[in-house]
């Protein structure tokens, strides 16, 4: 198993629990450092991915599997519901697609007028909303400590600090190199979580065939938080953005607000916040809440999707390969999983599963 992150860590917990020896790699100090605990903590409906899709068929599964995990293991969580806004009448009839979406996913979304919003959310402002009942939060790095332990009660074993420099697929076994140029591991079989370093891990995969990795793309996500309390007690999303869903409002478990993410293209993965980003966040939020104080938003974390699409290219679907797709023994990767990977980890997981032969 390569990377610790949620994924990883789900996967790890699903092949452990099967019977199989695991050994999860992780380059970092410490698991679920990347995009795992660097996002909104949102778990979601499944409202926006097209009907039949992995990410549409994943995130509903993987929701509902998700609540009831979070129940059974003590993991803090809320259905607190969300509300997506059309900030303008020209915007209503992507509001309508959305519940469309939803409702071929089998998500029914609550349609509110402008006055039947602002019954709910007094200072929001906008021309109509959806409302999604199902939309939650979460401790992620709670869950994490849960999935991780659940796979070490069944055998399973962390080593950070290991880097995989080389993979060497044979007929019966695949060779691994962790931290040096020779293999130093053995294994029948290698899953690929590697993130948005995934395609890069694949490329060090000796004789994979090329055309099954793709290329890479870096969209950085900025979050700013808000100093004092918001006076919102839903999550409030504005009209989806190419790359993203747009810069929404999320709340954490103790109530406290943050904004984001926001898209922005890079050329490496890179986790600095860049203050003069702020303008955008208040022209963007105050189409939601004019009422923003100025000078309220403070620089907090950013994360980087892992997309394997760039400027433009649209929605891509999770990509879960195995021997049957590109024809090396003992290889799963998992490519694009960014949101909802969150929300459908345990799902993925069970998918990922399903590749191994």
């Amino acid at each position: 198993m390569i990377g610790a992150g949620v994924i990883g860590l789900a996967v790890a917990r699903e092949l452990a629990a099967g019977g199989r020896e695991t050994l999860i790699l992780e380059a970092e100090h410490r698991f679920g450092t990347g995009a795992s605990s660097r996002n909104s903590e949102v778990i979601h409906a499944g409202l926006y991915y097209r009907n039949g899709s992995l990410k549409a068929r994943l995130c509903v599964a993987g929701r509902d599997r998700l609540y009831a995990y979070c129940r059974d293991r003590g993991v803090e969580h809320r259905r607190c519901g969300k509300l997506i806004v059309a900030s303008e009448s020209a915007q209503l009839p992507a509001l309508e697609a959305i519940a469309a979406a939803a409702l071929a996913n089998g998500v029914t979304l609550g349609e509110l007028s402008r006055a039947a919003a602002r019954a709910l959310e007094p200072q929001l402002e906008c021309s109509a909303a959806l409302h999604s009942p199902l939309t939650g939060i979460i401790d992620s790095h709670g869950y994490m400590l849960a999935l991780l332990a659940d796979a070490e009660r069944s055998g399973a074993t962390l080593a950070c600090d290991s880097e995989v420099r080389r993979v060497l697929p044979g007929e019966r076994s695949v060779a691994i190199a962790v931290n040096g140029a020779e293999p130093t591991l053995e294994a029948r079989l290698v899953v690929n979580c590697a993130g948005v370093h995934a395609p890069a891990v694949a490329r060090r995969m000796e004789g994979f065939p090329a055309a099954h990795v793709p290329r890479e793309y870096f969209s950085r996500g900025n979050y700013f938080s808000l100093s004092g309390r918001a006076p919102f007690r839903h999550l409030i999303y504005p009209i989806p953005e190419d790359g993203g869903l747009g810069i929404h409002l999320t709340l954490d478990l103790a109530g406290r607000a943050r904004f984001g993410p926001d898209v922005e293209w890079i050329d490496s993965c890179d986790y600095e916040v860049d203050p003069q980003r702020g303008t955008r966040f208040y022209q963007a939020i105050r189409r939601y809440w004019p009422a923003l104080p100025e000078g309220s938003l403070r620089p907090d974390y950013a994360g980087v999707r892992a997309k394997i699409t760039g400027p433009g290219g649209g929605e891509v679907d999770f990509r879960i390969e195995g021997p049957r797709s590109h024809g090396v023994p003992g290889i799963v990767n998992l490519f694009g999983i960014e949101s909802p990977g969150l929300t459908a980890s345990l799902a993925i997981a069970s998918e990922a599963v399903t590749h191994i032969d």
